[in-house]
């Protein structure tokens, strides 16, 4: 059983480890999962496709996962003092993304304070799913200060929180069902049925993070714009989840979000996000900002928890 202090020192420890690290330049788990993942939606995801069919391949994907990572913590917690604490750490080091939100991202805004808009356009088709082949400056920094608003909830704030909640194993059952959402949560005819379960456990698992990042978006940029967008706005987007996080940090940003996006040579009118004007690549910095000090609001609030908590056990290895 961790204390609550020894869980706190493999949070800071699995955050620095990203920040000084980033992400493992081969053999990343996270990848090899996706590969298995693919294979198994292959063999199932065929004619007569059913709700069933998804969901028997999300818990093929993810239970034995998270199962085997929860036996190596037990037994590494009565192997040693602090093996089981440093492999929680490690695990939330694999499972978080917040220095690769900024290496993927920042390089945009330096491409198009270059004037390289070539470059800026290839940067930016490797993070988003729309066209960028036409796409000029301002709808380029839209693009990446959306991605970095979301992927601050999908890739570090939910990570955090299941960490938090469930320690290293809830760490890996967000990250891996949020990698299957990623990869078979659309709407189209081939995952319409096939990725409905992945699509409303993110949800679920999404829940409560994504209104905590909201507000630790909205407490550190335009607190009152930022509760604006997100109390008027937020219905009119298509994700329960996506929605506040998006509204609350481009109000917290000052910056107009959302609109017209391409997709497969088509345009889509989205809801708007946000007030003000039109995004600039600046704020593909400020959104980056607003991440990393939201992380930093929520270690301080972690380590005076543990603090004013002291010692008490909690109930995983």
């Amino acid at each position: 059983m961790l204390t609550g202090l020894t869980l706190c020192c493999a949070l800071l420890l699995g955050v620095l480890l990203d920040c000084l690290l980033g992400e493992t330049r081969r053999w990343h788990p996270l990848i090899g999962f996706g590969k298995l993942a693919s294979l198994i939606e292959q063999w199932l995801n065929h004619a007569n496709v059913s709700r069933f069919k998804g969901g028997l391949a999300w818990a093929l994907c993810v239970l034995p996962i998270v199962l085997l990572v929860q036996a190596a913590l037990y037994a590494a917690a009565y192997t040693s003092l602090w093996l089981a604490p440093l492999l929680h750490a490690a695990l939330l080091y694999v499972c978080l993304g917040l220095r690769s939100l900024r290496e993927h991202n920042l390089p945009i805004q330096q491409a198009l304070d270059a004037g390289d808009l070539e470059q800026a356009r290839q940067l930016t088709g490797r993070i988003v799913s729309r066209d960028t082949a036409e796409a000029d400056a301002a709808y380029l920094s839209k693009a990446s200060v959306e991605s970095v608003l979301e992927n601050g909830c999908d890739a570090v704030f939910g990570t955090l929180f299941w960490f938090l909640l469930l320690g290293g194993a809830g760490a890996v059952l967000y990250r891996l069902s949020n990698t299957l959402d990623a990869m078979w949560g659309y709407r189209s005819p081939r995952f319409l049925r096939f990725g409905c379960v992945a699509a409303r456990v993110d949800d679920v698992l999404n829940l409560i993070p994504a209104r905590l990042t909201a507000l630790s978006y909205a407490l550190l940029g335009n607190t009152r714009l930022a509760l604006h967008c997100w109390r008027t706005q937020t219905a009119a987007w298509p994700s329960p989840n996506a929605g506040p996080v998006m509204a609350a940090g481009a109000g917290a940003l000052g910056v107009q979000l959302g609109g017209s996006a391409r997709y497969d040579g088509q345009d889509e009118q989205r809801p708007p996000l946000g007030a003000g004007r039109s995004a600039a690549p600046s704020d593909i910095l400020a959104a980056w900002h607003l991440v990393w000090h939201s992380t930093l609001l929520w270690l301080g609030i972690a380590v005076l928890l543990t603090l004013g908590l002291g010692q008490g056990g909690i109930f995983y290895a």
